[in-house]
């Protein structure tokens, strides 16, 4: 499923999920282009010698939570060729504080040791993130130095990080979350990689996201 950013105002108020159909792709089936993925019309740049995959994704998404242990699981098995990187929108004001926490704990290098209890704090916990003093708090308790985050959450390189991932989600015109970009080239989604057929669980659609993200790779390679 993907929370669509006209729906994060209600996700916001907290909502543990937003209603949005159920879709599957037909098992087998090649992952066909504008259903199960979109292919950009102009391709953007990305880092040479490696096919770029970008996580679009947000804290407080529910989708983006069920998703992440089927992701983290393929990241791990990612091959040689593949560089795998995640970017948190900032869809409205809220989001953009929620990108901030995620950018301060990047520049100093604790994100990916944080990042499944930062998951729990809004979706197991269902903490209330709305402000500093709260987001503070909750990264204290996971062993984060508050004072050293307090430094980073306000800096302007944290700010300029959050301007390029929300400059870049325009670009690859990301209207809602999970989204996978790849290879400067195709995006897909649990809710597109499903298209077709109604009835499965979230684990299965990202599952059938993770296939389609297979199948672009491939296309990536191939230049096709």
């Amino acid at each position: 499923m993907l929370l669509r950013r006209r729906d994060f105002s209600a996700a916001l108020l907290g909502a543990s999920a937003v209603s949005s159909p159920l879709l599957a792709s037909a098992q087998g089936a090649a992952p066909v282009e504008g259903r199960n993925y979109q292919r950009m019309g102009q391709p953007l740049p990305t880092p040479p010698g490696k096919i770029e995959v970008i996580e679009f994704f947000w804290y407080g998404c529910p989708h983006c939570f069920v998703f992440d242990p089927t992701l983290e699981a393929w990241v791990k098995q990612l091959p040689a060729d593949v560089s795998f990187r995640r970017l948190h929108v900032g869809f409205n004001a809220m989001v953009k504080l929620h990108q901030k926490l995620f950018f301060a704990l990047e520049a100093m290098g604790v994100e990916a040791q944080v990042h499944a209890g930062i998951f729990n704090a809004f979706h197991v916990q269902r903490l209330n993130l709305t402000d500093e003093a709260s987001i503070t708090a909750m990264v204290t308790k996971l062993g984060v130095d508050p004072a050293k985050f307090k430094a980073a959450f306000n800096s302007f390189g944290v700010q300029t990080k959050a301007q390029a991932a929300t400059k870049l989600s325009e670009d690859y015109r990301i209207d809602g979350v999970p989204t996978l970009a790849i290879g400067g080239r195709f995006t897909t989604s649990p809710s597109m990689a499903g298209a077709g057929v109604s009835g499965l669980t979230e684990e299965s659609l990202g599952k059938n996201a993770i296939g389609v993200a297979d199948y672009l790779l491939k296309l990536a390679r191939t230049k096709a």
